[in-house]
């Protein structure tokens, strides 16, 4: 994919690794439109990026309906998520161990299901945030692995849709590998495992060896969609070790 003069619209894009996501796109010409909830984040990745900003509720099925058919975006990144409630199993009620599946998946559903029904240009490139919890299980953090895993299925799901029907989207799932510090996710699970562990966040996040900061997975982002290998495989790990590499997935 030729980037310049695209049209991308990121949910969750005003903070973390949506932002990061934001800056490497506009560095490369993207016309991005940013979609959060949280007005004070809009205006600022707006005011200093120049990019479009839209205040919404991302669980909200109209909106993303509304947004994808007013953006017409030829690359969507579904990033926007819930920090999960951090616990072990036996003290999570119902409502904190669902809380990831009432929004993130929630949001997941309503957005792929958008991108389909609208539907996206052929060519178009879907990417759905998942997590290396997914594939390792998190068990400090409630529902999140089981959440971080259905929307990966869901894409996949969504990608068999558009090849049923020949609408010619790609819908894939990054599935970044490690803690990334300076994220509402990252930071609420890092310093729940060092509590538990009884050890300092550095010495914690050493495990996962190279640090991959919110602006580095934007560089894998543009990877995933500008390198020709990448252009049909469904899911991608991301570390920052390793960079991009394709992640075969028994269940896709």
């Amino acid at each position: 994919m030729k980037l310049e003069n695209q049209r991308a619209v990121v949910t969750g894009g005003s903070r973390g690794l949506g932002l990061g996501a934001v800056e490497a796109l506009v560095d490369r010409g993207v016309k991005v439109t940013v979609v959060a909830r949280t007005a004070g984040d809009l205006e600022a990745v707006g005011g200093r990026l120049g990019v479009a900003t839209i205040a919404a509720d991302v669980t909200d099925r109209e909106a993303a309906a509304k947004i994808l058919a007013e953006a017409r975006p030829t690359i969507l990144l579904l990033n926007a998520g819930a920090p999960p409630a951090m616990a072990p199993l036996d003290e999570h009620s119902w409502e904190s161990f669902s809380n990831t599946w009432e929004t993130d998946v929630k949001a997941g559903l309503h957005w792929l299901q958008a991108a389909i029904s609208t539907p996206l240009e052929a060519g178009s490139r879907v990417l759905v945030g998942s997590s290396g919890a997914a594939v390792n299980g998190s068990p400090m953090s409630g529902g999140y692995a089981g959440a971080k895993r259905m929307l990966w299925i869901m894409a996949n799901y969504a990608e068999r849709l558009s090849a049923e029907r020949n609408l010619g989207i790609r819908f894939q799932t990054v599935v970044p590998r490690q803690m990334i510090a300076g994220t509402g996710v990252g930071d609420a699970a890092s310093s729940a495992y060092c509590a538990k562990l009884g050890t300092s966040l550095d010495k914690y996040m050493e495990r996962f060896g190279a640090p991959m900061p919110p602006r580095q997975f934007g560089e894998y982002i543009i990877s995933v969609l500008t390198r020709p290998e990448f252009e049909t495989p469904r899911a991608f790990n991301l570390k920052g070790d390793d960079g991009v590499t394709i992640l075969e997935d028994a269940a896709a």
